[in-house]
């Protein structure tokens, strides 16, 4: 199934006005059909890699401040549904990460524990490159927030005002831009391993 185009396809704040499933089962159905993604999140765990207790701790949050259908375990499902296709079948996912996001507590240090471990072996994964940006790092661009861009060709902005797509060029080449500049600060391998485990280390 692929998603019709943003102007024939519901708006994911429709989508969301039903609760969180449809529009986690729109983004799941987006990267079913994505061959590259890039994704920035500088106080969040990515969607695609997050564990099912720390995507239900968010996804309560999500459903409290808006005041929509309470369908946390079907948003829960397809939101963690997304990390099936990382590698598959030659994609590619290259993901960044804010420092704060391994501190930025979701569920209780339980949750937390899980999450972080998730996030060390997702270090490992064939397809995936993901970067941390260290809390003291050097930025070249202003941080902004959480967007994901895929096949290069349709950024999703989130925020508290709703969703945003994004397929205009001129605005795509700056999000293509801002990633690259972030990209720089960003730290791979051991030493992204090393600040997982010490957030871990103190959670």
């Amino acid at each position: 199934m692929t998603i019709p185009p943003p102007d024939a396809a519901p708006g994911w704040d429709d989508l969301l006005r039903a609760g969180t499933g449809p529009v986690q089962q729109s983004f799941l159905d987006l990267v079913r059909t994505t061959r590259e993604y890039l994704g920035y999140s500088p106080e969040l765990v990515s969607g695609l890699l997050q564990t099912p207790e720390y995507a239900a701790a968010v996804l309560r949050l999500v459903v409290d401040f808006y005041g929509i259908p309470d369908d946390i375990e079907a948003g829960v499902a397809a939101r963690t549904a997304r990390a099936q296709y990382i590698g598959q079948e030659g994609r590619s996912f290259h993901i960044l990460l804010g420092e704060q996001a391994l501190h930025t507590e979701f569920g209780g240090p339980e949750v937390m524990r899980g999450q972080l471990h998730r996030l060390l072996e997702a270090t490992d994964l064939p397809g995936l490159s993901l970067g941390i940006i260290p809390a003291r790092a050097r930025l070249l661009v202003h941080p902004g927030g959480s967007f994901s861009i895929f096949d290069d060709s349709r950024v999703e902005v989130e925020g508290y005002r709703g969703a945003e797509t994004i397929t205009n060029q001129d605005r795509l080449a700056l999000f293509r831009k801002a990633f690259v500049l972030l990209r720089s600060s960003a730290v791979y391998g051991q030493a992204s391993r090393d600040l997982i485990e010490s957030a871990l280390a103190t959670t």
